[in-house]
């Protein structure tokens, strides 16, 4: 698996580009997003050997953080329909909601896992792996 050569220094923009919290620099997950093998995560990081995770059932709690993330994709969905489309049928609504969150679910799931990994995962950034 093809690394950067340097770790992104940001907790933030590591989160975001779905890297290890301890290094920034190996991948939370093998595969594209846009693949069959989206949920695909390595067992710890290649780089600095971090767990991914931490206990079993650990991303139980990950299916919490992606319902919130459903419930705001609903409810930005829901504000623009009624303000620009003029409040349409509920058939509306129901079917622009379904479609949004089906064709986000692949980032849904590891947005919901990052944010778990690095909120409750116990790892935090060290600079120490900067360098390698």
């Amino acid at each position: 698996m093809e690394q950067p050569a340097t770790a992104i220094p940001s907790t933030v923009l590591a989160l975001l580009d779905l890297r290890c919290p301890r290094c920034h620099t190996g991948k939370l997950f093998k595969h594209p997003a846009l693949s069959f093998s989206f949920m695909e995560m390595p067992d710890e990081c290649p780089v600095c050997r971090q767990t991914y995770e931490p206990e079993p059932g650990f991303y139980y709690g990950a299916m919490y953080i992606s319902s919130g993330f459903s419930t705001g994709i609903l409810l930005m969905i829901g504000f623009l329909l009624y303000f620009f489309a003029h409040d349409p049928p509920v058939w509306v609504y129901v079917t622009t909601v379904a479609v949004a969150v089906l064709a986000v679910t692949p980032l849904l799931f590891r947005y919901s896992r990052a944010v778990m990994l690095y909120g409750f995962g116990g790892a935090r950034f060290d600079p120490r792996f900067l360098t390698r």
